[in-house]
């Protein structure tokens, strides 16, 4: 079953189940789909629709961070419901040693050597993190193995 038609499932069964907060977030989910195919005029794949979620989860932990700032734990303790929410739709997360491996293997696959090959690591990490590890963490640590 592909991502989108499970969350359109989920919809139903929550609505079914009365559970309005589930049902805002996954209405809210599914436009942000739509509209993301909408404005490129073509139907999302699997990665791209993951590519949405990562999105909305990164825009919630940012809100929940100024919010908790404020002084508004009322309102950042919803932002990480809803994280908590589409945290269920990604797939399961890489280990550290799963992310270490993939790192090694896709700076021996590019033969990176410096700071100025950390785009060509990047872009083949991309594909293979895609959903399962935040790129700002993997990021960090090509940065790490480059530099150092």
């Amino acid at each position: 079953m592909s991502l989108k038609s499970r969350l359109n499932d989920d919809v139903k069964t929550a609505l079914r189940a009365g559970d309005k907060p589930r049902v805002s977030v996954l209405r809210m989910t599914l436009a942000a789909i739509k509209q993301r195919e909408v404005d490129e005029r073509i139907e999302l794949d699997e990665a791209q629709v993951l590519s949405v979620l990562e999105k909305m989860i990164k825009q919630r932990r940012e809100s929940a961070s100024q919010f908790t700032a404020g002084n508004r734990q009322d309102l950042a303790d919803k932002e990480l419901a809803e994280i908590e929410l589409l945290s269920t739709y990604l797939p399961t997360p890489l280990t550290d040693t799963e992310l270490n491996a993939l790192i090694a293997a896709a700076i021996e696959r590019t033969g990176a050597s410096s700071m100025r090959d950390m785009g060509q690591v990047m872009a083949q990490l991309r594909e293979a993190a895609a959903g399962r590890a935040d790129m700002a963490v993997v990021s960090q640590r090509v940065k790490e193995r480059l530099s150092g």
